[in-house]
C-alpha cells in the first residue's frame, strides 16, 4: 500500500489568528503532500514498500545511501506529529501527571518554556523542537536539524514544533521568536502531548 497525505486533525483556518489558512494550504496541502509523493516513488519496488514510516526512518536514519528515503520519510512522520501537536485554543499550560514530570525533570513550567524556547530559536536553518521522554526516563527537551527525528536515537517525541521557515513565514515573517511564543501561549496541544506520555510509560511498565 503507497502512503497517503493525512488529513488535518482540524480546519484549515481553525488555528486562526495566529497560523492563518493560507500557510495551512501550503504547509499541508503543498510540502507535506510532496514528501508523500516523494516517498512513494523512492520506496517503489525496494525492500521499503510495505513498511511503516518508523521502520522506514529507524533502517535509513544515518545512511547517506539512503537519505532521500529517510528525508521523506520522516518529514511525514514529523509534519503528522506537528499537526497534532497544536490545537485551536490551545496554549497554556499542562496538567496531571506530564506537568508534574515537568516541573520534577525541570524545575517548573517556566523552566521547560525557557529551554523550548531557546531550542526552537537557536536551531540553526532549518529544523524541529522536541519535547521527548528520554531512554533513562527522563524529559527532555531536544532539537534536531532538518528531517531528523527524536525517534531514530530511541527517544519518545511527546510533542514537536517546526521551526523550518515555511511554518511561519506567512504569518510572522522573519519574526521566529514571535512565532514561538504564540506557540506556546496560544497553540500547543498539551492534551496530545499527555496522551504522548501516558502511553510511553504503559509500554515501559510492560517490557
Amino acid at each position: 500500500m503507497s502512503f497517503e497525505l493525512p488529513a488535518l486533525p482540524y480546519a484549515q483556518d481553525a488555528l486562526e489568528p495566529h497560523i492563518s489558512a493560507e500557510t495551512l494550504g501550503f504547509h499541508h496541502g503543498k510540502h507535506h503532500n510532496a514528501y508523500v509523493t516523494n516517498l512513494n516513488n523512492l520506496v517503489a519496488g525496494t525492500e521499503f514498500e510495505g513498511k511503516s514510516l518508523e521502520d522506514i526512518m529507524v533502517a535509513t536514519a544515518g545512511d547517506a545511501s539512503k537519505a532521500g528515503i529517510f528525508n521523506n520519510a520522516a518529514q511525514i512522520w514529523n509534519h503528522t506529529f506537528y499537526w497534532h501537536s497544536m490545537a485551536p485554543n490551545g496554549g497554556g499550560k499542562p496538567e496531571g501527571a506530564l506537568a508534574e514530570k515537568i516541573n520534577a525533570d525541570f524545575g517548573s513550567f517556566d523552566a521547560f518554556a525557557d529551554a523550548f524556547k531557546t531550542a526552537g530559536a537557536t536551531q540553526f536553518g532549518s529544523g524541529w523542537a522536541w519535547l521527548v521522554l528520554d531512554k533513562d526516563g527522563s524529559l527532555k527537551v531536544v532539537k534536531t536539524l532538518n528531517a531528523e527525528c527524536p525517534l531514530t536515537d530511541g527517544q519518545t517525541p511527546l510533542l514537536t514544533m517546526d521551526v523550518w521557515e515555511h511554518a511561519y513565514y506567512l504569518d510572522f515573517q522573519n519574526r521566529r521568536p514571535d512565532y514561538i511564543a504564540t506557540f506556546l501561549s496560544s497553540l500547543v496541544n498539551w492534551a496530545f502531548a499527555a496522551e504522548n506520555f501516558e502511553a510511553a510509560k504503559e509500554r515501559k511498565a510492560a517490557e
